[in-house]
């Protein structure tokens, strides 16, 4: 297939994270999926992203925050995921579509830990379903997902 997917975040440690391990798992073979912040300097990825993920057989521990500068080439879609990196990457072409997704931070759900983790569930399960939804729709998603 060779499409690629580009996930747009400001921080790149939780929301494009998480819409990254979900689209390797439900996107068709060979179409590449990666993330990236428009921070210049990502930090970790949020332990909680890990964790959401990890709920649904996802292995995530191998991913690692970048800088849009960090993923060469052209992406075909380019999804960002954040009103932020909506404005601050005006410039980020892709050859096929480029789509916003509003989706909250759930970095900043309080100090309550377990605010915090079922916050992270919330917004894993809402990139899912736009995920499958839109794969579908554009005939990436993988067959028995």
């Amino acid at each position: 297939m060779n499409e690629r997917i580009l996930f747009v975040c400001t921080g790149n440690i939780a929301r494009s994270q998480i819409a990254e391990g979900l689209a390797r798992a439900l996107a068709a073979p060979g179409v590449e999926v990666a993330s990236a912040g428009s921070s210049l300097n990502p930090k970790g990825i949020h332990p909680f992203a890990v964790q959401v993920l990890s709920e649904k057989g996802i292995d995530a521990s191998g991913q690692r925050p970048k800088r849009i500068g960090d993923v060469p080439g052209e992406f075909d879609y380019v999804i960002t995921l954040c009103d932020d990196a909506a404005r601050n990457c005006p410039v980020l072409p892709a050859r096929r579509e480029r789509i916003h997704w509003s989706i909250p931070d759930p970095a900043v759900a309080g100090t309550d830990p377990q605010t915090q983790l079922a916050f992270f569930r919330e917004i894993r399960d809402d990139i899912e379903g736009r995920l499958r939804e839109w794969l579908a729709a554009h005939q990436l998603l993988r067959e028995n997902r």
